[in-house]
């Protein structure tokens, strides 16, 4: 199946059904109002959300309407949790290299998570607005999956079996900011402001065979000001699969319905296992800026690529084999704050 939230004036939007290709779209009120109600109740919910998306995606609704992105919230406009992770061990590395660090041994046992800010997301349509170029505005494309509920200590399997949706995230990073706050010991905040989702939310199955292991087998494609940036495979080079990384985050804690699980910046290797090469060089590119600019550094002992200013663009989307969106795109543009 496959959801959407539109935008109505409410904090927590309009559920909207939407056929597999995305063309079509339809509401359902007689089940659910929106994606959280879903999720609290999805056993008992989900078969007849079923039969509306085979009927959608066969026969039709007259109550159907053309799938409009620029309508769409976040899936979930706001979540009783946000945890992200760093599954991707390349990015790290680069990351410390650049700065002359290892890797400690006991980053390639337990992942990186930090808890990010969830009382609202940005429409994936909508300008990022912020206050400072000098933050160092950076975006991270990743992948995200939703949780249903799961107890304190759930083995792998229990994990795997409670993910009920995938999406995309673009998880915005203020990079002059995180410095001093990694410095003071407890972990970022004013670093990371709010982040956006993929106009449409997935469960696994419509991924097909790209759904294995526990991970998305497809490229991540990223946009900067309409040229390609990065096409890394989200299948390739991630050391946590989700399962682990959700029971990384319910190791201590219970997990409510609508828990949502990043992957962290998608990052695959270069062919020669070394830093990738950017796509206009025949490489897969780069997810986020801060990895172009930590590859700099370590070949040319200098960052050139400069961060994000007001009026650039980023898009991060995924395609399956036919070509096709899975998850509509996440198209944001960084904007002054307080500026019309």
């Amino acid at each position: 199946m496959k959801f959407a939230t539109y935008q109505n004036g409410t904090r927590d939007g309009q559920l909207m059904v939407v056929s597999r290709d995305l063309t079509k779209a339809v509401a359902v009120p007689e089940i659910a109002g929106t994606l959280q109600a879903v999720l609290d109740n999805w056993e008992a919910l989900a078969p007849k959300l079923q039969q509306v998306y085979e009927r959608l995606n066969g026969e039709g609704y007259a109550s159907a309407v053309a799938f409009d992105e620029e309508q769409c919230h976040s899936p979930l406009p706001r979540a009783y949790q946000w945890a992200d992770g760093s599954a991707y061990i390349n990015h790290v590395e680069l990351v410390r290299k650049a700065r002359g660090a290892d890797v400690p041994p006991d980053f390639y046992e337990n992942p990186l998570m930090y808890q990010g800010g969830s009382d609202a997301f940005l429409p994936p349509r909508a300008a990022n607005r912020l206050d400072s170029e000098d933050w160092g505005i950076d975006f991270e494309a990743e992948v995200a999956v939703v949780t249903g509920d799961l107890p304190m200590g759930s083995d792998l399997v229990e994990c795997e079996k409670a993910i009920r949706l995938v999406m995309l995230v673009n998880d915005t990073s203020l990079r002059n900011l995180i410095p001093g706050e990694l410095a003071k010991g407890f972990g970022f905040f004013q670093s990371k402001p709010a982040s956006a989702f993929s106009p449409v939310a997935v469960t696994p199955d419509e991924l097909g065979d790209a759904w294995k292991d526990g991970k998305v087998h497809l490229p991540l494609l990223v946009q900067l000001n309409g040229e390609a940036f990065g096409k890394a495979n989200a299948g390739v080079d991630m050391t946590f699969n989700f399962p682990r990384l959700v029971a990384h985050v319910a190791k201590t804690r219970e997990l409510s319905a609508g828990s949502i699980i990043g992957s962290g910046t998608v990052s695959n290797r270069g062919e020669d296992g070394g830093p990738g090469r950017p796509v206009a060089a025949g490489g897969l590119g780069y997810s986020c800026l801060a990895e172009v600019r930590t590859v700099e550094t370590i070949l040319n002992g200098k960052a050139t690529t400069p961060f994000m200013r007001f009026g650039d663009r980023v898009r991060i989307e995924m395609l399956d084999a036919a070509g096709q969106s899975v998850f509509g795109a996440i198209d944001q543009v960084i904007a002054r704050y307080n500026e019309a």
